[in-house]
Parts: structure tokens; sequence; C-alpha cells
């Protein structure tokens, strides 16, 4: 389930919108703005296991980068919560803000299988006698549902499932052209990435037919 190598360019987009959302929230209109009062000391618990996370996985401690990604994707879904209740101020919140978080978020949500899987297996899990391009199917199809449930919950946003299939649109990279080769993997990653995206749309559309009741 790891991505090729290029899918990781992701973080230096989510860093500069986290950089841009420090900057932001110090403008003296946001400094006693509700919505960045309920944000801002969760994101700052973000950035704290982002980096935890980054050492654990530079020490090697695979076991316990899975408790710390696990933790902040916790902390991202509390953030997914306040900022889908609460309207972007302004074309610049909206942007920084939740566009940010969306692509943490969505973008978590693939690294954290990718990080369980690679700890299972350097912890020697065989699999339950279950062959591995299942399993990954398994995990894949999970994260499809997540995806959905996820556009669904956040009105079809699309940095999140742009996050999502960001992050399986490598898999199927990496799968199809890297070590090991797993056309099912492949295939699986292609459709959640399909479903995400077409789910987001069709939200989005059907947001937009009925206005009124805010769906």
């Amino acid at each position: 389930l790891a991505p090729a190598g290029a899918a990781f360019s992701i973080w230096s987009v989510i860093y500069a919108g986290l950089g841009a959302y420090t900057v932001y929230q110090w403008f003296p209109s946001q400094r006693t703005a509700r919505r960045q009062r309920r944000l801002g000391w969760w994101i700052a618990a973000s950035m704290l296991l982002n980096a935890a996370w980054i050492l654990s996985i530079q020490a090697g401690l695979l076991g316990g980068s899975v408790l710390v990604i696990l933790v902040l994707l916790a902390v991202l879904a509390v953030l997914f919560a306040i900022f889908t209740a609460t309207k972007p101020t302004s074309t610049i919140d909206g942007i920084v803000t939740d566009g940010t978080l969306g692509l943490y978020l969505g973008w978590v949500c693939v690294a954290v299988c990718a990080n369980i899987t690679a700890a299972l297996v350097a912890g020697g899990f065989g699999g339950f006698g279950i062959p591995p391009a299942a399993w990954a199917a398994i995990v894949l199809a999970v994260v499809a549902g997540i995806g959905v449930l996820l556009a669904f919950r956040g009105s079809g946003r699309f940095a999140i499932a742009a996050a999502i299939c960001w992050g399986l649109a490598w898999i199927v990279v990496g799968r199809t052209f890297g070590a090991p080769e797993s056309t099912t993997t492949a295939v699986a990653a292609g459709l959640a990435a399909v479903t995400v995206i077409l789910t987001t749309v069709a939200v989005r559309a059907r947001r937009r037919s009925h206005p009124a009741t805010g769906s």
C-alpha cells in the first residue's frame, strides 16, 4: 500500500498551508474570531503530533509511529467537525483554513493505512493465510468508504477528496511500475479513487440543486 515516492510531495503543500494559516490567524481581524479560537489549539496539537510522527519514523519506531498517526487522525477528525460546522468568514479563510485542513485530513487517511501496513509487515504479520493483494483491496475499500463518508459529512469538499485521490493514484503508480507489482492492488486503488471523486462531485451537485436543505 505504499504510494510511489512522488506522492509525499503533498506534504510541501500542506506545510505551506499550515504556515499560511499560522500567519492568517494572527491578523487583528482573526485574533478574536470564534472560529479560529476553536481551531487554533487543535491545529497546534496536530503540528506537534506531525513532528513526533516524523521523528518516530526516522528513528525506525514503526509501532510508535502508528500510535502517533492514529492520534493525529483523531485530532484531524475533531478539526473536521469544527470547520465543517462553521462557515468561512471570507474566501481567504476558506482557502487557507478549510483547504489546508481538508488536504491534511485526506492525506493522513491514506498515510495511516500505509503506515499500519508497513508496521505489520515489519512485525512479520502473515495475513492469516489471506493473500497480500486481498488484504490491500480490503484496506482500500475501507479508505474509499471513509472518503465517501467525509464527502457526505463535509458537503463534498474537494480538498479532502483531492488529497485522498492523490494518495490512491500514487498507489496505482507504485503497484504498477514499482516493486512489488500488484495489478489487483492497483485496480483496487484506482476504483477507490474514482468512487471518492464521483461521490464528492455528486454530493456537491446535490447541494447546489437543493440549497435550502443544506445538503
